[in-house]
């Protein structure tokens, strides 16, 4: 039994490895990964219990197996999220980190907003919500790469 348990615990966490983006808070760290990785970063202002367009957009594109997969191999994604609900809170550091975030790239506190980043920080490109398939955003985020 024990055994069969461990082999499930492995496989869970080898498959949300191989298809699961991992979502990074930390920006610093999240630059550090780009860099050794040569990944392009992806970051994500979002309101995640009270923004329609953003819980669209999470289960449009970013929940999808396509764009995981392809996130994994090729973004370094980052969140910044700004719930209203007590209950889903951040901790103040991360509030915090998350504001300094969008005095840098969200000025005008859109949301959702992407904004495509070099590994050192450079803005790429910008974009938001659209009603679209997942391969089509990520062409979008890839075109500002190029």
């Amino acid at each position: 039994m024990k055994k069969r348990v461990l082999v499930l615990i492995l496989a869970l966490t080898s498959m949300s490895m191989t298809f699961g983006q991992e979502w990074r808070t930390n920006f610093a760290k999240a630059k550090e990964i780009a860099t050794a990785e040569k990944k392009t970063m992806i970051l994500v202002f979002q309101g995640s219990d009270w923004c329609a367009p953003c819980i669209k957009l999470d289960r449009a594109v970013w929940s999808t197996e396509t764009f995981k997969e392809y996130a994994a191999k090729h973004y370094v994604m980052i969140q910044a999220d700004f719930p209203r609900k007590k209950k889903n809170a951040l901790p103040d550091e991360q509030t915090k980190a998350n504001a300094e975030l969008a005095e840098t790239y969200n000025k005008n506190g859109v949301f959702p907003f992407v904004v495509v980043l070099d590994s050192s920080g450079k803005v790429l490109g910008e974009t938001s919500y659209k009603k679209t398939t997942p391969q089509s955003y990520i062409d979008e985020l890839n075109a500002f790469t190029k």
